[in-house]
């Protein structure tokens, strides 16, 4: 497999960054010939990474159902918008597609603060939002879920809880020190994680969270060390996390202390240095390396589109599953509409790369098969493949 290199990251942002133009003002009504699907996505402000993961993936959805007639004879015509990583942004771009743009449906953002902002507009102007990004699940009031939004990646249950059993049972450690970036996944990711560490019998011997932008991660990497956890639960995405990575291994955390990563995904691998970053393990819903038919021809159908050195992580395959899980729903109920595309989704039952998937019918989240994973070797590789799990959302739907 290729490593996601610096000439792939370059290549693939400015991609991102062509932004298609905008119609008339108007609302709701659809243009005719077309099937009109906006993304508000991180071009810039730090995860422009994961922006650019998720348009590689829509990007081929979009040319594959083009290039098979479209959706009911109608052409998907992608919007793509920055929303900048920033909450605000989020939220103006999301008006902006709906009630300019005239949108069947919004795909995005990438954070869960992105999408907290955006669901608002979703659910007033009644139009679905598309969130193909592994998260948090609800809060404790089920809060960010309802009739027009649909979620396409992982919640805790499948992706975290059978990471720290599996971290037991192989011998490498039941002790834990929780360190990730200052906004509302991290920290919620990190207080189910610690419901999953005490029934397995472990210990939590610290938590602290960062702002975006820090240049020096020494103080928190000593803390780390002088805890003595077997296992470092890391939830820093971005440049920062890789910043971080990189002066860990110069400190030499990673001989003595396991990095379960949360969020990992090839867009990662390279970033480290060679020979580093290796043995950190995650959970996660695809693995490029794979030699699965189903993940080896996707990928050779992203790298024939996008070139042969383009990393391929989940975003890609995530996103690409909700432009298809769109074209599915809308086409199953025989219209293209808003509510045909949320009525449609509801319940869908559709292939994905991976095998089968299901989306629920009330708290619209996905089934799908689990893996857990580990760098090796300057690759990530399956090394226990999980079946499929159904999501617990949290959701009051």
């Amino acid at each position: 497999m290729s490593h996601f290199t610096r000439r792939t990251f370059l290549k693939s942002t400015a991609a991102a960054g062509a932004l298609a133009g905008a119609s008339s003002f108007g609302f709701p009504a659809i243009a005719a010939g077309s099937v009109k699907v906006g993304a508000a996505l991180p071009f810039s402000g730090g995860l422009e990474l994961f922006g650019a993961q998720a348009r590689i993936g829509l990007d081929l959805a979009a040319a594959e159902i083009n290039a098979a007639g479209g959706i009911a004879g109608s052409k998907v015509e992608m919007i793509y918008e920055d929303m900048k990583t920033d909450p605000k942004t989020a939220a103006e771009k999301a008006r902006k597609l709906i009630q300019r743009d005239e949108v069947t449906a919004v795909v995005g953002p990438i954070t869960s603060s992105g999408r907290n902002a955006m669901i608002p507009f979703q659910e007033r102007l009644k139009t679905p939002l598309l969130y193909a990004t592994n998260y948090e699940g609800a809060d404790d009031q089920g809060g960010g879920c309802g009739r027009y939004t649909f979620f396409f990646n992982t919640v805790p249950n499948q992706d975290t809880a059978p990471l720290i059993p599996y971290l037991k049972d192989q011998g490498i450690g039941t002790s834990y020190y929780m360190f990730g970036a200052n906004y509302v996944w991290p920290r919620n990711m990190f207080k189910a994680a610690k419901a999953m560490i005490g029934q397995t019998g472990g210990k939590d011997l610290g938590e602290e969270y960062t702002p975006w932008g820090v240049k020096d991660f020494s103080s928190v990497i000593r803390k780390v060390a002088d805890s003595g956890a077997e296992i470092l639960l890391f939830a820093l995405p971005g440049a920062d996390g890789i910043t971080f990575i990189k002066q860990a291994e110069e400190f030499g955390l990673m001989k003595k202390t396991t990095v379960a990563f949360l969020g990992f995904s090839e867009t990662y691998l390279g970033a480290f240095g060679e020979g580093k970053g290796e043995n950190m393990y995650c959970g996660v819903p695809f693995v490029a390396s794979d030699s699965s038919p189903g993940v080896a021809d996707f990928v050779g159908r992203v790298r024939k589109m996008h070139g042969a050195d383009t990393g391929v992580s989940h975003y890609v395959m995530t996103h690409y599953n909700a432009l298809m899980a769109l074209k599915a729903g809308l086409e199953k109920q025989g219209t293209i509409s808003r509510e045909a595309a949320v009525d449609g989704m509801a319940g869908l039952n559709f292939k994905i790369p991976t095998g089968d998937a299901s989306i629920t019918s009330g708290d619209h989240h996905i089934t799908m098969n689990m893996y857990i994973a580990r760098t090796e070797g300057g690759s990530l590789k399956v090394i226990k493949p999980l079946g499929a799990i159904a999501p617990a959302s949290g959701c009051k739907v």
